[in-house]
C-alpha cells in the first residue's frame, strides 16, 4: 500500500514495486488520476488496485485498508508518502490552521495508517513500513518551518513504532530525501535564486529524481531489511554531509 501514489515519488516507488512482480494498492486524493496510473500500470502486465483517500480523515483511511484486505488478502507493506504543505513562510507568521492541516497530514496520517494495517500485518507473519520524511526532519529550511516539525514528528514517530512492533515482526524504517524534482516542491526548484541556492549545498550538484528513491524503498521493503528498524536512510546528494566546494 502507498499513499501519495499519483505522482512523484509515491509513484516511482509503486512503479518499482510493480516491476519487483509486488501487487500494489495505490492511494490519493484524486480517483481519476489514480485510475489512469493503474491503468498504465496493468497494461505493463502488473497488478494495481486504486483508492481514493484522504490520510487526514479517519473513515477515509478505514475504508482504504479494508478495501486493500478485501483485494488482495493482507497488507505486507505500508509505504507512507502523502504529505502536505500548504504554508510558505516565517514560521511565526503562520495560523493555527496551517499547523493543524500539516501535522495531521504528515504525522498522524503516517500513525493512522499504521494502526490500521497493524492487525492485517500480525495476521501474516510480520510487515515493513516504510515512512517518507524528509532532510527537513534533520535540518531546519526557511520559510518551510511547519513542514520541517512535521517531518522531525515522522523519524521520532519512525523509532516509536520500530520499538513497539519490533515483536511483531515488523520493520519500520524512514527515507530522508533531500530535494527531489517533484510538482509538490516545484517552488522550490522552478524559483531560480532558491534553486541556485539549493544547488550550493549539494556537492553532486543537482537535485534528485523519484527514481533516486526506489532502489532504497525496494531494500526496505524486502527481506534484505529483515535486520533494519528504526533507521533513516538520507537520499540528498551529499547535502548534509557538509559544505560543497
Amino acid at each position: 500500500m502507498i499513499t501519495g501514489a499519483s505522482r512523484g515519488i509515491g509513484l516511482a516507488i509503486a512503479q518499482a514495486f510493480v516491476a519487483a512482480e509486488v501487487k500494489v494498492a495505490i492511494s490519493g486524493r484524486k480517483q481519476e488520476t489514480l485510475d489512469q496510473v493503474a491503468q498504465e500500470i496493468r497494461s505493463a502486465g502488473g497488478e494495481a488496485l486504486p483508492i481514493a483517500a484522504n490520510t487526514g480523515e479517519a473513515e477515509a483511511v478505514r475504508r482504504l485498508v479494508a478495501e486493500t484486505i478485501d483485494n488482495f488478502g493482507g497488507v505486507d507493506i505500508l509505504v507512507n508518502n502523502a504529505a502536505t504543505n500548504p504554508y510558505f513562510g516565517p514560521i511565526l507568521n503562520s495560523e493555527e490552521s496551517h499547523w493543524n492541516k500539516i501535522l495531521d497530514v504528515n504525522v498522524t496520517g503516517y500513525f493512522r495508517l499504521a494502526k490500521a494495517c497493524l492487525e492485517s500485518m500480525r495476521k501474516r507473519g510480520g510487515g515493513k513500513i516504510i515512512n517518507v520524511a524528509s532532510i527537513n526532519g534533520l535540518q531546519a529550511q526557511p520559510g518551510m518551518g511547519i513542514y520541517c516539525v512535521s517531518k522531525a514528528g515522522v523519524l521520532m514517530l519512525t523509532r516509536v513504532l520500530a520499538l513497539e512492533l519490533a515483536a511483531d515482526n515488523i520493520q519500520v524504517n524512514a527515507i530522508a530525501p533531500g530535494l527531489i524534482k517533484t510538482k509538490f516542491s516545484r517552488l522550490l526548484w522552478d524559483t531560480p535564486e532558491i534553486y541556485q541556492a539549493a544547488l550550493s549545498n549539494i556537492p553532486q550538484k543537482r537535485i534528485g529524481t523519484p527514481e533516486d528513491l526506489t532502489g532504497m524503498a525496494l531494500y526496505l521493503a524486502s527481506p534484505a531489511s529483515d535486520f533494519t528498524t528504526g533507521a533513516t536512510f538520507v537520499v540528498d546528494g551529499g547535502q548534509l554531509a557538509g559544505y560543497s566546494m
